[in-house]
C-alpha cells in the first residue's frame, strides 16, 4: 500500500445556518496542511442532537451521527454556527467551540462562541485542533500550538501553528506543512 493510499480524505459537513464564507476559509486554510479535503452540502442537525433546555447541539450527539456515516479512509468535521456542547467532569452541558475523539473518525467545530472580528481564522483554528485530536494528538503544552487546551477561555488568537512535536506526529499521518 502506498503513501497516498494510506492518506485519508477530509470531509468537511456544515450543518444548516453557517455562512458558506466561513466553511469555504476553512477548507482553504485545512487544505494548506492537509490537501485531501472535500466539502460536502450542508444538512439538518439530527433531531437527537438538540439539548432544549440550554438551546444548544450536543457535540458528542453531533460526533456519534457523522462518526456513523464517515466510511474507512476519511474523516468528517462538522461545522455549525450553533452553539455546542458536551458534559464535562461534573458539568451536564459545558458550552465549547469544537470536540473531537482522540483518535476518532469525526469532530465538531462551532463558531458560535469566537470573536466576530477574526472569528474566520479562529473558526480554522479551532477546526484543525479537534482534527488534530481526530489523528490522536493530546492537548500541547506549547500556549502558541494549536493543540494548546483552551481551559474555558478563548487562547486562538495566541495560536500560530502546531508546534515542532505536534508537526511530526501528523506528518506521520501524511499530513504536509510546506505552507505553515
Amino acid at each position: 500500500m502506498t503513501e497516498e493510499e494510506k492518506a485519508i480524505t477530509v470531509l468537511i459537513q456544515p450543518f444548516k445556518g453557517i455562512q458558506s464564507e466561513s466553511v469555504e476559509f476553512v477548507a482553504k486554510e485545512i487544505r494548506k496542511i492537509y490537501p485531501n479535503v472535500k466539502t460536502l452540502d450542508p444538512i439538518d442537525f439530527p433531531e437527537n442532537t438538540y439539548y432544549k433546555p440550554r438551546n444548544r447541539y450536543r457535540a458528542d450527539a453531533l460526533i456519534s451521527f457523522l462518526s456513523k456515516n464517515t466510511k474507512e479512509g476519511f474523516v468528517t468535521i462538522g461545522l455549525t454556527s450553533k452553539d455546542i456542547s458536551a458534559t464535562k467532569g461534573n458539568v451536564k452541558d459545558f458550552g465549547m467551540m469544537g470536540l473531537g475523539f482522540r483518535p476518532g473518525n469525526a469532530c465538531v467545530a462551532s463558531s458560535f462562541r469566537l470573536d466576530k472580528k477574526n472569528i474566520h481564522e479562529q473558526f480554522f483554528k479551532i477546526a484543525v485542533h479537534e482534527l488534530g485530536h481526530t489523528q490522536g494528538l493530546k492537548h500541547c503544552p506549547s500556549k502558541k500550538c494549536f493543540m494548546r487546551s483552551a481551559e474555558g477561555k478563548n487562547p486562538t488568537d495566541e495560536e500560530t501553528g502546531f508546534c515542532e512535536n505536534c508537526k511530526k506526529a501528523l506528518i506521520k499521518k501524511n499530513w504536509k506543512f510546506s505552507s505553515i
